[in-house]
């Protein structure tokens, strides 16, 4: 019989050490050199066992760092050897096929060590503003074009740092000071996690985490299984058609539903494209994990123990299972959609709990600026890269209106433009909601937005683009109507493509981004009235489409 007043001890524990990994996770973004990590939150953090399992993740961060780090740790520990692991050491890597996914993803992990005992590892992930190669886009056709690659080795060993590495990674990007000091940032957030660590084995007179560690991923992992037993067994199927590179991409999933957990079979997925919209299956299945577990289980923990019942199948190959070495920079304008899709199989079991599907993958600009030829001499101008996330809309759920402008599922924040334009020589015109982008229903789906961005005067600009849903729409559910598809135009209307590499911005023009809205759910004659004047009045809605999509018509007469 379980001891009451125990399981509460450990249970205390257990909240004290997701508060060290906040912490740890907190210290990056407060000593990063790039926005996207300061501004976005587009990093993980957490504490792991002397196995590699994740104990526990910092809420700060993204699903996609976080559930690929929990595989990754234990690929350093391999690669590493146990008998080279010393006191002081920092080891790291960007590899897409055991980190993160793709090159622009360092990971930095550090043994934990307590009285001269190894006793579990601590690390995070941070997406850096560069990593050389054709910079951060889907154009390259190997990854060895994509930019430098750090296979897992050591940064710091004994206390003692790399410099040949650090002086290696300053040559070969862009932006030196940015992504070293970002490297320098990934060590110390760390080390403030070893610090807070022993704190708390102090406190609660612990030698290490072996007693706590089981504590939680068994009670995790149980009860994550009570949730999938609760569920219908059998098989689930759904498919998405998305834009790809030059073809269109077609996604399929067939969710198998047991007592043992659950099994995402990616099987009739298109081949891996020639271009880098590539994902590796790290992060496929850092995706699928985080989807199921979003409807399933979403209020227990996410560790080692609640992810393990989620397990994937994908072919070899095919574009949700890239091999080495497949270009991979953009992998997150596929992975990004894999939640909508295993949630839209998911449909089939729990059909009244299941969302409409949203934008999906976050709109991610690198923008490049340089003088101009024409500018004047006497001022000096430097070249600058800059990246800006941008978010489209959300689907609608069953009782509540799709979220405007959210990242789901990756959960970055919203890049402020004034930190943006501080970045680099550009001026963001506008930035607003997108009305009518999304889809009607009984619950309408979340509005795109409108991202209006320029040089500066004496620049010129040209991005990467990696936007997707241009072609394929938001789909809605029960009933509910599709969201809008996306653009990509120049503020004079010419229409540019929606992936590709150093799309020039001409001299005196800006590139608007209008961003896909989510679908629909339920059928739109249920909305309310209330509702449908309110999302008027707002501006959510147009005059014309209330009364296309909802009969409304509003008595407010126009003003003179």
């Amino acid at each position: 019989m379980t001891n009451p007043i125990a399981n509460i001890h450990m249970q205390v524990m257990w909240n004290r050490l997701i508060s060290v990994v906040e912490e740890q996770a907190l210290t990056l973004v407060r000593t990063a050199f790039s926005t996207s990590v300061r501004e976005a939150g587009d990093l993980s953090a957490g504490v792991f066992d002397r196995a590699g399992r994740m104990l526990a993740q910092a809420v700060t961060g993204t699903p996609g760092h976080v559930n690929a780090m929990a595989e990754a740790v234990g690929h350093f520990i391999r690669d590493i050897g146990e008998a080279r692991i010393f006191e002081g050491d920092v080891y790291i890597t960007n590899d897409p096929w055991k980190g993160t996914g793709h090159l622009h993803d360092i990971t930095v992990v550090t043994p934990s060590f307590c009285a001269g005992e190894l006793i579990g590892y601590f690390a995070c992930t941070a997406h850096v503003v560069d990593i050389g190669g054709r910079g951060f886009g889907p154009g390259g056709r190997e990854v060895y074009e994509e930019g430098l690659f750090i296979p897992i080795m050591k940064f710091a060993e004994r206390g003692e740092v790399n410099q040949d590495l650090v002086n290696i990674v300053a040559n070969n990007v862009r932006e030196a000071d940015q992504v070293v000091g970002d490297i320098y940032s990934l060590a110390a957030c760390n080390e403030t996690g070893q610090q807070r660590l022993m704190t708390m084995l102090d406190e609660f007179d612990l030698a290490d985490l072996e007693e706590l560690g089981t504590f939680i991923l068994e009670h995790s992992r149980r009860a994550t299984l009570e949730r999938i037993a609760a569920l219908p067994k059998g098989v689930y199927e759904n498919s998405m058609e998305l834009d790809g590179y030059d073809v269109p991409v077609k996604l399929v999933v067939k969710l198998c539903i047991d007592e043992n957990g659950i099994l995402a079979d990616f099987a009739g997925t298109t081949g891996c494209s020639s271009y880098g919209i590539n994902v590796p299956v790290i992060y496929t299945k850092a995706y699928s994990g985080y989807g199921l577990k979003c409807a399933i289980a979403p209020e227990i923990p996410n560790n080692a123990g609640s992810l393990a019942p989620f397990d994937v199948s994908a072919p070899p190959g095919c574009i949700l299972n890239a091999l080495r070495p497949s270009p991979v920079a953009v992998r997150h304008v596929l992975g990004h959609f894999v939640p909508d899709l295993v949630l839209g199989a998911l449909h089939g079991s729990l059909p009244e709990q299941i969302p409409a599907e949203g934008a999906g993958a976050t709109w991610n600009i690198h923008i490049s600026a340089r003088a101009r030829s024409d500018a004047r001499p006497d001022v000096e101008r430097k070249s600058s890269e800059i990246l800006m996330f941008n978010s489209g809309g959300g689907g609608a759920r069953p009782g509540l209106d799709g979220l405007h402008a959210t990242a789901f599922p990756s959960g970055v924040r919203t890049m402020p433009v004034e930190a943006t334009e501080q970045v680099g020589p550009i001026v963001v015109w506008r930035k607003e909601l997108r009305p009518d982008s999304g889809g009607a229903g009984c619950m309408r789906g979340g509005l795109g937005q409108v991202v209006e961005i320029a040089a500066a005067e004496g620049y010129q600009i040209h991005f990467n683009a990696m936007f997707d849903r241009t072609r394929f729409a938001a789909r809605g559910r029960n009933g509910g109507g599709e969201g809008q598809a996306g653009t990509v135009a120049l503020d004079d209307g010419t229409v540019l493509r929606g992936k590709g590499s150093r799309i020039e911005v001409p001299v005196g023009r800006s590139v608007v981004l209008s961003l896909p809205g989510g679908g629909g759910h339920g059928a739109p004659a249920a909305r309310s009235p209330q509702a449908v004047a309110s999302d008027v009045k707002n501006g959510y809605v147009s005059a014309e489409r209330a009364r296309d999509d909802y009969g409304y018509v509003s008595h407010v007469k126009p003003a003179n």
